[in-house]
């Protein structure tokens, strides 16, 4: 494991008091830190509203998000049972966990996924969320990445507790509600910039994240502009005026992942 990223991970999860501090890409560096260190796949991150019913608010590729909608829509997975007895959920081998997830595991195995592991996202009662750890292939996570997972979920767990007190919010349920707010705006404008410059949505989040990052810029405030027609997103580099990457005049498309530009 690489001690370095390990030691900024745990840097950027507790830097909770920043100006401008951003729920949202707060909790997607959970889920790609947890990419990035530990052996898996991709990660999904559940969080629960006022009500306590869990929403998926982070994950690290379009595949994981989807398939955390899919635990919640069928009410079946390991990230609910995580979050309803706040304990580790492991399955090994989802090809034979049917029984006990008959609807989710063969859906994880259509995703790519063969073995999961769901850590609790708790302070002491207070269980908040989940999050999943997906493998592509059969077998346990090792032990101690297990221990470096649930260590990024209780430090996030105990950071977005203390920003909560620090900033004086009202309740938990408020940062989180708005959170979940900003959540569907993010999809609506992700989706919106895929159609528009004919890339995946993994890509398109990329893109809003970057612009976001290097404009300084809560991703909420930015997908909302973008879809109320005040910002325009035509590539990584374009300006906030609507400027159109350098070549031909026209916006670059960008097949996917690891495809680069057309010169």
């Amino acid at each position: 494991m690489d001690g370095e990223l390990l030691s900024e991970a745990f840097v950027e999860l507790t830097d909770t008091m920043v100006a401008g501090f951003d729920v949202i890409d707060f909790l997607h560096v959970l889920t790609d830190r947890s990419v990035q260190l530990l052996d898996v796949s991709a990660a999904g991150l559940l969080l629960a509203d006022p009500r306590g019913e869990l929403r998926v608010v982070a994950a690290s590729s379009e595949a994981a998000r989807l398939l955390e909608l899919f635990q919640l829509q069928n009410d079946q997975g390991p990230c609910l049972d995580c979050f309803r007895t706040g304990r580790p959920v492991a399955a090994a081998d989802l090809a034979a966990a049917a029984s006990r997830w008959p609807r989710f595991a063969p859906a994880a195995g259509a995703a790519g996924f063969a073995a999961v592991q769901a850590l609790p996202m708790r302070l002491r009662e207070q269980v908040i969320g989940a999050l999943n750890l997906f493998r592509a292939r059969p077998g346990a996570l090792d032990p101690a990445d297990i221990r470096v997972g649930q260590a990024l979920a209780d430090v996030a767990t105990i950071s977005l507790l203390h920003e909560r007190s620090m900033r004086h919010s009202d309740t938990l349920n408020e940062q989180l509600q708005t959170a979940l707010n900003s959540r569907v705006i993010i999809e609506q404008a992700k989706g919106k910039l895929a159609e528009r410059l004919a890339v995946d949505m993994d890509r398109a989040f990329t893109l809003l994240r970057d612009r976001a990052r290097t404009s300084n810029r809560r991703l909420s405030d930015l997908a909302q502009a973008f879809i109320d027609g005040t910002e325009t997103l035509t590539g990584p580099t374009a300006s906030r005026s609507g400027q159109q990457l350098p070549g031909d005049g026209k916006p670059r498309q960008y097949p996917g992942p690891g495809s680069r530009p057309q010169p």
